[in-house]
């Protein structure tokens, strides 16, 4: 009796160097919806290798970003309200509307080593069988703001795709969970029932870059508790003016267990999208993004160059040295620095 080989035969070939495709591939593959191409364009994007960068760039750059008939949409909300139940409740819901969804997972880099956990598929389970899903997670890595640092790229890439609602998760509310907000057309801010304590942890500036908010979790003990929190928040968010003339920011209960008032959110966002066209403020605000999102890229750009060059490294670390020696003051380090760098720039 012959015993089957304890190893993979073929093992050697699967550890081969992986061949780099032509972008033929990925625009074809990207074009009919493939997801795991889909995938694979986004590594492209995110690799810290230049060339594999630059096909990730040449790929998105094929497709026209000027879509005004898809829709982003940013979630974010306390640890533990529930943003991953919410989101694929709610991305099963926009799939029986008829939208294929995109949700972009962002996950908490640790501070030590910048990994992370990423798991955001297995805690939606249902969503991301679904053929007209696509769940990326990634890690935030060093990104403040709740965002990782080319969501904005993936998102267009997701749309290129055919995804035409892409959901954001933030990696939770914290003093800079802002930054979604310049990725998004509309943002989500998931509540808790029993709002006095939570309305002190939650910084002003997120709350008012919601446009609609959400109770989660309004079910069972807690319906009655949701009710009541709906009026504090709403007495709270009366301080606030939104942008948007004629917006009365919703607020809504929601159970993402019974599925119930996903339909009020769907809703809310179709209202919301289509009053920002109303005013021809749809177009404006995704431009006005792209203006930041290459000046945010571009400073990024120049501060690698510069701690690339080595003059510039070489004086930088000695004077970072002798701050840490007390020999010079960070103020005259400063000075030296400033007089360094416009002899580099040459001006």
């Amino acid at each position: 009796m012959s015993v089957p080989p304890v190893f993979n035969p073929d093992i050697h070939k699967q550890l081969q160097p992986k061949q780099q495709r032509n972008i033929a591939y990925y625009i074809d593959g990207i074009k009919a919806g493939n997801r795991y191409i889909l995938s694979e364009s986004i590594t492209l994007l995110e690799s810290s290798v230049p060339d594999k960068r630059a096909l990730g760039t040449e790929i998105l750059n094929h497709f026209k970003n000027d879509n005004t008939s898809t829709i982003r949409v940013g979630i974010t909300g306390t640890p533990g309200v529930g943003k991953s139940t919410f989101i694929e409740a709610f991305g099963c819901y926009c799939i029986s509307q008829g939208h294929k969804v995109a949700v972009l997972a962002i996950d908490p880099s640790s501070q030590v080593n910048q990994g992370s956990v990423l798991g955001d598929k297995t805690r939606m389970p249902n969503l991301s069988t679904r053929e007209e899903a696509f769940i990326r997670p990634t890690a935030s890595g060093t990104m403040l703001g709740g965002t990782a640092i080319h969501t904005k790229e993936t998102i267009e890439m997701c749309e290129a795709a055919g995804y035409d609602m892409v959901l954001i998760e933030t990696v939770g509310v914290g003093q800079s969970e802002i930054e979604v907000g310049f990725m998004s057309d509309v943002n989500i801010l998931l509540l808790q029932p029993g709002a006095g304590d939570e309305i002190q942890g939650i910084k002003r500036g997120i709350m008012e870059n919601a446009d609609i908010f959400v109770i989660n979790k309004a079910d069972g003990a807690l319906h009655s508790l949701a009710k009541q929190s709906k009026i504090t928040y709403r007495n709270a968010i009366q301080l606030f003016h939104h942008p948007l003339e004629g917006w009365k920011m919703p607020i809504i209960l929601v159970s993402s267990t019974e599925e119930r008032g996903l339909d009020d959110v769907f809703l809310a966002i179709a209202q919301f999208k289509e009053k920002m066209l109303y005013q021809h403020l749809f177009s404006d605000k995704r431009t006005q993004q792209n203006q930041r999102w290459f000046y945010t890229k571009s400073k990024e750009l120049i501060e690698e160059l510069v701690f690339n060059h080595p003059e510039f490294r070489s004086n930088f670390k000695t004077l970072s040295d002798a701050i840490q020696n007390k020999s010079i003051s960070p103020s005259s380090a400063l000075s030296r620095i400033n007089d360094i760098l416009h002899k580099i720039i040459g001006s």
